[in-house]
């Protein structure tokens, strides 16, 4: 099973992660966000409903990773970087080829859905 994601218009296929919190999400696609831009790597959106978390310090964010901070907050990172914060994973875009150029500078709109 994969997440199809699409960011501005531009198709992205993600792999899920093998916890509560992704389970959670597969069970509420489709979904349709408007995503707001945070310090030139994410974009994130606050839901009304939160997830089950467990929180981890990854050693390394990269373009593509898909995480839950806090319960609410789903976060897509469209650059690497090294950060403090703590995210549950949610899933990894297979290929983040021209997501950075996709997620644009202001908000974007994303879409997310299953797919085999």
């Amino acid at each position: 099973m994969r997440i199809r994601l699409t960011v501005n218009g531009t198709v992205f296929t993600a792999v899920p992660a093998d916890n509560e919190a992704a389970r959670a999400l597969l069970s509420r696609l489709p979904a349709a966000w408007t995503m707001k831009e945070l310090n030139g790597n994410e974009k994130y959106v606050y839901l009304s409903e939160g997830f089950p978390a467990e929180p981890k310090r990854p050693a390394r964010i990269h373009a593509g990773d898909l995480m839950l901070y806090g319960t609410d907050c789903i976060v897509l990172f469209y650059r690497d970087f090294s950060t403090t914060f703590r995210y549950t994973p949610l899933g990894r875009i297979e290929d983040p080829s021209g997501l950075t150029q996709a997620a644009g500078r202001g908000t974007a709109r994303v879409t997310a859905e299953l797919t085999e």
